[in-house]
């Protein structure tokens, strides 16, 4: 089974059980941001962890494998045409600069590591409309010379 039938396979059961992102990870002992990304084909589970996910939706021992298996992480398109990931990309289109710069101003010469990393999406209710609270947390990564 490759990452995108077992993404598709992850979601339907998710769906037909009525569970949340949120009570898959519980299960699973991860966070939640991290859980539905391994779940939808972007990052692994190790196998206990990965057991767990498959048992809790019912789901047999190739979705487990798939789950161990690493992802090949690529993008089909160029421009995202999701518009609730198209933002991000205008986030990142409009502000990629300044966040570049403030990171260089505060750190020095590197980067933000998306390997050493941590993200978590939270709601903040607010009367003027709801609000989108992200947190992202990298370690950063100097640039070295030799």
């Amino acid at each position: 089974m490759n990452k995108a039938e077992m993404k598709e396979i992850i979601s339907e059961a998710k769906f037909e059980k009525g569970l949340k992102w949120s009570d898959i990870a519980k299960a699973a002992g991860l966070s939640t941001e991290y859980t539905c990304s391994a779940c939808l084909g972007m990052n692994h589970l190790d196998k206990q962890q990965a057991d767990i996910v498959a048992e809790l939706l019912g789901l047999g021992d190739e979705v487990s494998m798939a789950l161990q298996s690493f992802p090949h992480k690529t993008w089909n398109q160029a421009i995202p045409t999701d518009p609730v990931i198209y933002r991000w990309y205008e986030i990142v289109g409009v502000y990629g600069e300044t966040i570049k710069e403030l990171i260089h101003e505060k750190f020095g010469d590197g980067i933000m590591s998306a390997i050493d990393f941590t993200m978590e999406i939270d709601k903040q209710e607010d009367p003027k409309g709801d609000r989108v609270v992200a947190t992202l947390n990298g370690k950063f990564l100097p640039y070295k010379s030799w």
